[in-house]
């Protein structure tokens, strides 16, 4: 994949259609070994570009799900300290049936931190793993100390861990962030980043999704999903749907073995596309007003 149409092509072969925008930025995030960072409303298909970008550069997926009190540990590394009480216990065993007596204490200390004992979480895991795409995803749940952390990581590709010694990414890993912008992200983070806006799709490319996804579901049908969709998201919902809840509808009214999208059919299903009560209430009313028009 020598061009951002290429990517493009490759992305639409696994079912992510990119537009050329996207594809650039993409394509360049990989040429330049720049994190990506994604933001725009949840559904929008910024988590589905790091799993399309795994699909089609053959490299495994490591994902780090960010929430309001992560810190390094649970990015990083952790001691399995289970084991390592184990393993210290069967130590002081061996060394009081032998006739060689006491352990060495730095003999003992070492082993204590070796490989055995190491737990890679994420971040660790995508340096040490050529190639590798790493999904940082919802890095506005973080805070900030979290947020300085990773730019530290993603601006030299390096972690320390003292009983081991400084780890270096061989190859840096395709690192795609994700944020719903519940919280602005500094200024810092978005400068080591390329940076990019996912809007929802208009409709034609909003059926061409749906059929490049589920291409079991008829081009009518695919029409008639997206095109009310389209119009829920003008409705006053507390949370539009996004291209997500899309899929899910069409797979929904699919299992269903529904046709048409008709009032009745919508109203059975509307669970896959709205997630709230007061969005129920809201949406019901407006289906009847959609599906007339």
């Amino acid at each position: 994949m020598n061009s951002p149409e290429a990517l493009a092509a490759a992305l639409g072969e696994a079912g992510y259609l990119a537009d050329e925008d996207l594809a650039t930025v993409a394509y360049l995030a990989r040429a330049m070994e720049r994190p990506l960072l994604l933001e725009g409303e949840p559904g929008t298909g910024k988590t589905a570009l790091a799993e399309a970008l795994a699909q089609v550069t053959d490299a495994p997926l490591i994902r780090l799900q960010c929430y309001e009190g992560i810190d390094a540990t649970q990015a990083l590394y952790d001691w399995d300290f289970g084991r390592q009480i184990l393993h210290l216990r069967t130590l002081e065993a061996a060394a009081a049936s032998s006739d060689t007596n006491a352990l060495e204490v730095e003999t003992t200390e070492r082993s204590l931190f070796d490989e055995r004992f190491l737990l890679a979480r994420p971040v660790l895991q995508a340096l040490r793993t050529t190639p590798s795409v790493l999904l940082v995803d919802e890095i506005d749940r973080a805070d900030d100390e979290f947020e300085a952390f990773l730019l530290e990581v993603l601006s030299g590709w390096t972690v320390t861990i003292p009983e081991l010694g400084t780890i270096r990414a061989t190859t840096p890993p395709t690192v795609v962030l994700t944020s719903n912008r519940t919280r602005e992200l500094h200024d810092a983070l978005k400068r080591r980043c390329l940076y990019h806006w996912i809007d929802h799709p208009d409709l034609e490319r909003e059926v061409a999704i749906v059929r490049a996804r589920l291409p079991e579901v008829a081009e009518t049908l695919a029409r008639q999903i997206a095109g009310c969709v389209q119009r829920l998201r003008a409705e006053p919902l507390l949370k539009p749907p996004g291209v997500a809840e899309t899929l899910d509808w069409a797979r929904a009214l699919e299992s269903l073995g529904a046709a048409t999208l008709d009032l009745e059919a919508a109203s059975r299903t509307l669970g896959a596309v709205v997630k709230y009560r007061e969005d129920t209430v809201r949406a019901r009313e407006a289906l009847t007003r959609i599906l007339a028009a």
